[in-house]
């Protein structure tokens, strides 16, 4: 009498990565960090073998070191572990966002998802007149001519803004590469990393995604009507939870509704 042997015939598995919110190095609210989400990532590449790893995303983008240290963790996993990663945009990957699409070996949109924004942004406020009209004076003591950088209770000076400019070209330098490098041979041949931004089949006719498709049919498309998907996220107690929405951070909840808001969202 012949035994049936289960596991030989266990279906194909996906492990799905949530990767929603403003990326951050704080681990307030529901941001994104790489100390955050490197237990998550390790689990999802480590745990039952999967035939692939899938980034359902939804980010307007962030801090870009965080946005490069989660990247370059799902590349090296999926190096070391030889698995393909695919790319899920929900409403946007735009900036950061975008980063971390690219850390898939395929991108796949909805028609409306909004993408791109490859550049880099600081916004800032200045207060130095609401200072004199209200008749306070601010004195500040520097040992070192550039300590009060752009201190946004003095006028702005020409010379920081030269200098904000200087720092933000090699981050989008290395912005730049990486969309080159994960991209190569699928870019349109025209100039993408203005700051702009595509929805949908714009964003594949611009060789930044690879087609239009939801994550569970695409999936069941790539690996079977079978395959089992098992979903990770980041969590957080119900503590931390209740203290988020009752008490919150109200300066960074603006903040990171602002980035929504640039994309209408």
């Amino acid at each position: 009498m012949t035994m049936p042997i289960p596991f030989l015939s266990r279906p194909p598995r996906v492990a799905v990565i949530r990767l929603a919110g403003v990326i951050a190095a704080s681990r307030r609210g529901a941001s994104l960090s790489d100390a955050a989400l490197a237990p998550v990532i390790e689990r999802a590449f480590r745990k039952g073998k999967p035939s692939a790893v899938a980034l359902a995303i939804n980010s307007p983008g962030g801090a870009p070191v965080q946005t490069a240290l989660i990247a370059g963790r799902i590349r090296r996993l999926a190096a070391e572990k030889s698995i393909p990663v695919h790319a899920f945009v929900e409403d946007v990957a735009a900036s950061g966002g975008y980063w971390l699409a690219t850390a898939a070996d395929h991108i796949w949109l909805d028609e409306s998802s909004v993408v791109g924004s490859i550049g880099v942004i600081s916004a800032s406020f200045g207060f130095s007149d609401l200072l004199t009209r209200h008749g306070v004076e601010r004195r500040v003591h520097t040992a070192g001519k550039s300590k009060s950088f752009l201190d946004p209770f003095q006028p702005e000076k020409p010379e920081d803004v030269a200098r904000l400019k200087a720092l933000q070209e090699p981050i989008h330098q290395s912005f730049i590469a990486q969309v080159k490098t994960r991209r190569a041979g699928r870019l349109a041949d025209e100039d993408l990393f203005t700051g702009d931004v595509w929805v949908g089949r714009q964003a594949v006719e611009k060789g930044l995604a690879d087609g239009i498709a939801h994550l569970v049919p695409k999936l069941k498309e790539l690996y079977g009507e079978k395959v089992r998907m098992a979903h990770y996220g980041q969590r957080r107690g119900l503590l931390r939870r209740f203290t988020a929405e009752v008490i919150g951070d109200a300066l960074a909840g603006v903040e990171d509704r602002a980035l929504w808001a640039r994309y209408g969202l």
